[in-house]
Parts: C-alpha cells; sequence; structure tokens
C-alpha cells in the first residue's frame, strides 16, 4: 500500500536533514549551508552541500541530490519503504499506510485546507465591516497600519451566533466541516445548537511553514474570557509543532541567520512593525522539542525575547531549563531581556525608535550566562560559604544537557565563573579547579607592585567613563573583572549596571549617575591618579583604535601580572606535588605569559 503524503510530509518535517547526513559526513556549517565531503564518491575537496532550510542535499562533484528520505534510500542502500520506516522508527513515529481509513483522513485534511481557507478570508472581510469598527479601532489604537493588518490577514468574529456557518454555507461548508476544522462546537447536550468558537473577538490566522493557514488565535474585545483564544487541535493544527508569524519571518531569518521568539501575536506584529522580520512566537504554551526543531532548522541559536522583571527572568529561566536536554553543540538559545514591565508590543509603541530592542536582541545572553546569572543573583563575587550551593545548582542544570560536548561546555564554563567569583584572596591556589582560568586581577596589599596593579584597574574604569561606546565591545570581560579593593569594585559593578542598561549615555551622564550612587570619592582617586594626568587616550577626541588598543594593553598587563603570582605559587609546589590538571595549568600560564610578555614596561 501507498505511504500517506501527509505522512511523509509530516516525517521530513520532524527529522532533521542535517543530523541524519551528519551521521555519515561530517558536515561543516558555511552561513545557511553545511559542507563536507561526498559520502557517494571519492573526493578531497567538499563539493557536497545540505540545505536544512529547502530540505535536500546536493553534490556538485558527482551529482547526486535528494530530499533526507533519498539520502537515507542512497547511502545505506535501502528501498524507499525501508528508508521511511527506519526514519521514521528514529523519530518515533509510527509507520502509516494508505489504507481506506488513511484515505479518508487525507480528504479530510484537503477539506480543512479550503475550510480554514475560506473563513479567514471571510473574518478579514468582517474586520472592514460596520460590525468590525471597534476591532479596527483597537488594532489602530496599537499603531498597525493597513500593510501590517493585510500582511498578518488580522480580521474581526462577529458577536451573533450563526455568523460564520451561514456565511460559509453560502461557500458549500456544512456544520461537520466546521466543527471538524475547530470552528464550531457541539454542546455535550444534543438539545442545545452548535456555536462559533470565535465571537466578538479579533482574529490571528495561524498558518503552516508554507503558509497555508490552519487554524486561528482570538483575542477578546472588551471583558470577555479567556482573553486569548485558540483553534483546538485538528487534523491540520497541532499547537506544539507550530509557530507562529513563521511563513512571513522565514526569509529575512534566511538572510540574516538569526530568528526571534517572542510570547504572543502582538509582540510578533510589533517585532515585524519595529524592523525585525524574523520573529515567530509559540501559541500560548512553553517551547517544545518538535518547536526547538523548527528553530534550529532555521538560526543555530534563536533568541528568545522576555520582559525584563523579575516574572520575565523567571520565565526566562523555565525556558532555559526545558531546553537544556535538547541542547547539543552547534545549537543553543540568546536570551534578550527587555525593560521592566516591557514586551516588545508595548516597548516599540512607546519608543519610535527600536533602538532599546535593538539593543536588548544584539546584547542577547547565553543560556550558561541567563543561569549563571540568577544563580549567582548578579554578583561578582560569592561569599565562600554559599559557593558550594551555587557549584550544586549549576551542576544540576549542566547535567540536565544530554549532548556530551555542551555538557562539557556548561560545566567548564560555571566552574570558571565560580573561580572568577571567589571572594577571598587566592593565596596559594590550593582551592582552584582543574581548568579554571582566573581573571580577577590584584588590588592593594597583593602582587609585587600593588600601585601599578591599581593604575591599571583605574586606566580600565576611566576608559569606560570618558568613552562609554566601549562598553559593547569589552562588556564581557569587563564584567568578568573583579577588583580587591573594596570601593574600586563598588565603582566597577556600579559601572556594568549604568552602562549596561537600555539608555546610551554620555560621559558627562555616566559621571553624574556614579556620583548619585555615592562614588564620588572613588571617582576623585581613579581621574586623580598622577599616571592619568593629560593622557591622549581619555580625551574626546581620541580615536577608537588608540581608545581600544589601550584598553587591549591594560587588561592584557593585568592578566600578565595575574599569571606571574600564580605561576609562582604552582612552581613554589614543587612538579612531583602537582596534579595532572595542574601541569597543564601550568603549561597553559607559562604560553599565555610568553605571549603578553612584551606588554609589561
Amino acid at each position: 500500500m501507498a505511504i500517506p503524503d501527509s505522512f511523509l510530509e509530516e516525517l521530513c518535517g520532524r527529522v532533521g536533514l542535517a543530523d541524519v547526513i551528519g551521521r555519515h559526513v561530517k558536515l561543516i556549517r558555511r552561513g545557511r549551508e553545511y559542507t563536507g565531503l561526498c559520502p557517494f564518491h571519492e573526493e578531497k575537496t567538499p563539493s557536497f552541500t545540505v540545505n536544512e532550510e529547502k530540505g535536500f542535499f546536493h553534490c556538485f562533484g558527482c551529482g547526486a541530490h535528494g530530499g533526507v528520505i533519498d539520502f537515507v534510500m542512497q547511502v545505506e542502500n535501502l528501498p524507499f519503504r525501508e528508508a521511511v520506516a527506519r526514519l521514521a522508527s528514529a523519530a518515533g513515529m509510527r509507520m502509516a499506510e494508505e489504507t481506506p481509513e488513511e484515505r479518508v483522513r487525507a480528504d479530510a485534511r484537503e477539506s480543512a485546507y479550503g475550510v480554514v481557507e475560506k473563513a479567514a478570508a471571510y473574518f478579514e472581510k468582517c474586520l472592514r465591516m460596520p460590525e468590525g469598527a471597534a476591532a479596527l479601532a483597537y488594532l489602530g489604537g496599537r499603531k498597525l497600519d493597513d500593510g501590517t493588518i493585510a500582511r498578518f490577514r488580522l480580521g474581526f468574529a462577529p458577536g451573533q451566533r450563526g455568523a460564520l456557518a451561514g456565511a460559509l454555507a453560502r461557500k458549500g461548508v456544512n456544520e461537520d466541516q466546521l466543527a471538524a476544522a475547530g470552528l464550531l462546537i457541539r454542546p455535550d447536550d444534543e438539545s442545545r445548537p452548535p456555536y462559533e468558537r470565535f465571537r466578538g473577538r479579533i482574529i490571528f490566522p495561524i498558518a503552516d511553514a508554507r503558509g497555508r493557514v490552519i487554524a486561528f488565535g482570538g483575542r477578546a474585545l472588551g471583558e470577555m474570557e479567556p482573553k486569548y483564544l485558540n483553534s483546538p487541535e485538528t487534523v491540520l493544527f497541532q499547537k506544539g509543532r507550530v509557530l507562529y508569524g513563521l511563513a512571513p519571518a522565514a526569509d529575512e531569518t534566511r538572510s540574516q541567520g538569526e530568528i526571534i521568539v517572542a510570547e504572543g501575536y502582538m509582540d510578533v506584529i510589533a517585532l515585524h512593525r519595529a524592523g525585525f522580520g524574523n520573529a515567530v512566537a509559540p501559541l500560548g504554551t512553553a517551547l517544545t522539542e518538535d518547536q526547538l526543531r523548527l528553530l534550529w532548522r532555521l538560526a543555530p541559536d534563536p533568541i528568545l525575547c522576555f520582559d525584563g522583571d523579575r516574572a520575565g527572568l523567571r520565565a526566562a529561566v523555565r525556558a532555559a531549563e526545558r531546553a537544556l536536554p535538547f541542547l547539543r553543540a552547534g545549537y543553543g538559545l540568546r536570551f534578550a531581556m527587555l525593560e521592566a514591565g516591557e514586551d516588545p508590543d508595548s516597548q516599540s509603541r512607546r519608543y519610535n525608535d527600536p533602538m532599546f530592542l535593538r539593543h536588548a536582541i544584539t546584547h542577547a545572553d547565553s543560556v550558561a550566562n541567563l543561569l549563571w546569572r540568577v544563580e549567582s543573583q548578579g554578583r561578582t563575587r560569592i561569599p565562600e560559604k554559599e559557593r558550594a550551593d551555587l557549584e550544586g545548582r549549576l551542576k544540576r542544570h549542566a547535567l540536565a544537557v544530554a549532548d556530551e560536548t555542551m555538557r562539557r561546555h556548561l560545566l567548564n564554563t560555571f566552574r570558571e565563573r565560580l573561580w572568577n567569583a571567589r571572594a577571598t584572596t587566592r593565596a596559594t591556589g590550593n582551592e582552584r579547579p582543574p581548568g579554571a582560568q582566573p581573571v580577577t586581577v590584584a588590588g592593594p596589599g597583593r602582587g609585587a607592585a600593588p600601585s601599578r596593579d591599581v593604575h591599571l584597574q583605574r586606566k580600565l574604569v576611566a576608559l569606560l567613563i570618558r568613552h562609554p561606546q566601549l562598553f559593547a565591545d569589552v562588556e564581557d570581560e569587563f564584567g568578568r573583572l573583579g577588583f580587591e579593593d573594596d570601593a574600586l569594585e563598588s565603582l566597577r559593578e556600579a559601572l556594568v549596571e549604568i552602562l549596561g542598561g537600555p539608555e546610551a549615555r554620555e560621559p558627562d551622564a555616566v559621571v553624574d549617575a556614579l556620583e548619585a550612587c555615592g562614588h564620588g570619592a572613588v571617582l576623585d582617586s581613579v581621574f586623580g591618579d598622577p599616571l592619568l594626568q593629560g593622557v591622549g587616550y581619555l580625551a574626546p577626541e581620541a580615536e577608537p583604535q588608540a581608545i581600544r588598543r589601550t584598553w587591549d594593553e591594560a587588561l592584557g598587563m593585568l592578566r600578565h601580572r595575574e599569571n606571574a603570582a600564580e605561576i609562582a605559587a604552582l612552581g613554589a609546589a614543587g612538579p612531583e606535588t602537582l596534579t595532572e590538571s595542574e601541569v597543564e595549568r601550568l603549561k597553559a600560564l607559562v604560553e599565555s605569559r610568553n605571549a603578553l610578555h612584551d606588554m609589561e614596561p
């Protein structure tokens, strides 16, 4: 018997082409495609490409070409049915046959496509009718123009019973078809007449990846509950496998290599209006494994966008925790946190310029950064008595990752952060975790020349105050530093918070903000440093290259001096007492010292 087309379509949508081919070919990502050595003929230079988005592979050397089923057939020498069966088993799908029952289901799918398309056109028409005036005014109040409304095919479902059924009956659609498409509800009490699911609501058509309408979301006008209502699951629609806005976002996602995930319909539309046409959203639920696969087929690091308040941060962490088991090397997530109390829709309406949205998206956190920031409560120093508990929580997050490479990466990242966040002075290095790379720099009372260390620290702070635009390029490395002098460290933390905020600040405004936080005295010591008087790189007209070169040199000197102290501590212990990891650490430190030695005056 034939295999239903609907089954093959779902199968190809659920298995990742690059994942399947990657089990046989070592693939390297090149922009939107992957390349590798063709498995079908001998070659030394890669001519084999895989296009995940379009669902095909092609070899420019031997001409091999096809989709995921074709690849399995050719590489494993299997007939069509066995190749499909093998893929279905790997995807957790039961093999389907084109039985009479399946033919009925296929016909029902085709019928449902026609029904929901007719309903979408009807809702669009109603929005422009007198009964849709309030809905149209609401959309206008949300700053949606006619072009946006048309692009997303927004509509209105009239409030009176029988309106949709009557309109579609004239187009040959009966009640059974409306019910099968999720548009009509039949009460359990058969004495009561059926009624439309969507009444008195703004309608958001939900389309599949090919742009075909498969379901609807409805937003209530007034006090009706629930505020948002989606179609039930039907032969066309399984909400855990669909992303709102995917079809209109696909082209821009492919061109940018980046996709943004918001929380709702209006957020997606607002992002598109603000110039982020690569935005999508799940349908009122947490991201599922199938939705993550959809996202990763388009971009390796989807950006999840959340409100910047506590609730938004908790939602971001829940999303990260749900995604952890599915993360793998080359495929992660990033998290963009907006201003507290704002979502993409409200922020785009509040500001004409999308600079704040752009800043949040550009500076989106990795999974590791988000989990560290939340678990450490944003602190740069962790008291010794809290470190074990924090380490345990971070380790549990990392161990939730199934992919060995990604799991090891998170464990190493968290271990490094814990070492950098030590609140006590590292005198002997006895508590150093294997493989950790210290970044905390010395302050008064530590090292061979503490005054030189303090000067270098002051230089870094002064550079960022006088040239705030530098912060965007050095945020990560400056945020990882830690100064032993409490006043200077407090100033550093305040500077990170001020420059990391949504507002672009001029130098004088940065100084004013720091003084308002009570850091006036330490600012005087920074700019009163004799070695910082009259230097050109602090002048407003300093060249960007000179500013960055000065920063890199100062940071390099600090790391050089820090490395020297650690090398001395390890060397004093005697080579016979060092563990294997400490020997490797010593080698790495010596290499780093050799690379930086020319910087030391």
